[in-house]
């Protein structure tokens, strides 16, 4: 297995129209042994340019990558080990995928590893991987192909992983399975590597740390429920965990928060009266019930939206009162409608605060 080191990385693009623009911003990031790092961010962020940077395929304006602290352009392509995962599988068209998964190892005369390897990982996914490999691509639906992409990166004996949204093609109805397969095969042959993904829960299926990126720069990187449960600014706490999180404004009174809906919660104790500060809230922490409570800090709000999640026994309900709109995750066996007022109080212990004008967090 490979460790990738990532030092101040910096890449330029030019576009079309002449104008200049920064896909990776001094970007330094450290693997372990046989780690999955996934990349998350939005569209646009540079999450497929670092992969490609990492992979070799792009050379960096400025900055450095190391394989096993050895400068990445000292390493032969050859002797990389790098198997790249991508979103279509990337097979050859014509050829049947047997020859796909073992064109690697077939270079190297070792054609005889290929049944045994394949047979293994056809065991560990659970799948019927032998009867695909007399087909070509287009004989394969899109969940086959990766599944032939994946043997094959895995069949050359990778000591690097890059994923590229492997499972973006894929009906959502097989992508859970798809990533519990991947998982599986990860576990039994440990590689280090990095996914690149804009699904949260692939992110916290596959990951050990996530790295979230937004306009070529990292944000913040941790495991998810870090990245989930203590954000260091606003933008990851608004991209990260679904549904989003919730945003109240309001400003500090003799060290309290005060908003316009809820108020009186302590705030770190330097801050000035009327500074300005956002407090977040998930959809989760909230106390709700359908008839008045005594509860202190109860408000009425009336749904305006519901959605029923059956699998997961919720739903997820928008409410407003006169000054403020936020989500809900309520019980699926709750009686809720729209129009229908609930009573809800907030979990002080979980409420988040932030500078409006930085986005970073306060306290």
């Amino acid at each position: 297995m490979t460790i990738v080191t990532l030092s101040h990385i910096q890449k330029k693009f030019v576009s079309d129209d002449g104008e200049a623009f920064i896909a990776l911003n001094d970007v330094s990031l450290k693997s372990t042994d046989g780690e999955v790092i996934v990349i998350l961010g939005p569209s646009g962020c540079g999450k497929s340019t670092l992969l490609r940077v990492i992979a070799g395929l792009i050379a960096p304006d400025s900055g450095s990558v190391l394989y096993d602290n050895v400068p990445l352009s000292d390493v032969p392509a050859m002797e990389r080990g790098v198997g790249m995962v991508f979103q279509d599988g990337a097979l050859m068209p014509h050829w049947i995928s047997e020859k796909s998964v073992g064109f690697f190892l077939s270079l190297r005369k070792r054609e005889n590893e290929i049944p045994e390897r394949v047979r293994r990982i056809a065991e560990i996914t659970g799948i019927g991987l032998e009867k695909l490999l007399e087909r070509k691509p287009s004989q394969l639906s899109g969940g086959e192909r990766q599944r032939v992409g994946i043997a094959r990166a895995l069949a050359r004996d990778p000591r690097l992983f890059l994923f590229d949204e492997p499972f973006s093609s894929i009906d959502a109805a097989l992508r859970t399975q798809a990533r519990f397969e991947l998982k599986r095969l990860l576990r039994e042959f440990p590689v280090t590597s990095f996914y690149v993904t804009h699904d949260q829960s692939e992110a916290r299926t596959m990951a050990h740390r996530v790295v979230v990126m937004r306009a070529g720069k990292i944000e913040q990187v941790g495991s998810y429920a870090t990245l989930h449960d203590n954000p260091i600014n606003l933008f990851v706490a608004t991209f990260v965990g679904t549904p989003t999180i919730n945003l109240f404004g309001g400003q500090v009174q003799n060290h309290r928060w005060v908003g316009k809906t809820f108020s009186g919660y302590p705030v770190r104790g330097d801050l000035d009266d009327d500074t300005k500060v956002v407090m977040a809230l998930r959809p989760e922490h909230f106390t709700v019930t359908a008839e008045a409570t005594t509860h202190p800090a109860a408000v009425a709000a009336r749904i305006t939206e519901i959605e029923a999640h059956f699998a997961e026994r919720i739903q997820i309900a928008q409410v407003v009162t006169d000054y403020d709109q936020w989500t809900l995750v309520l019980p699926l066996e709750m009686r809720s409608a729209v129009g229908e007022v609930v009573y809800c109080a907030p979990n002080p212990d979980a409420m988040l605060y932030f500078d409006p004008k930085s986005g970073q967090r306060i306290g």
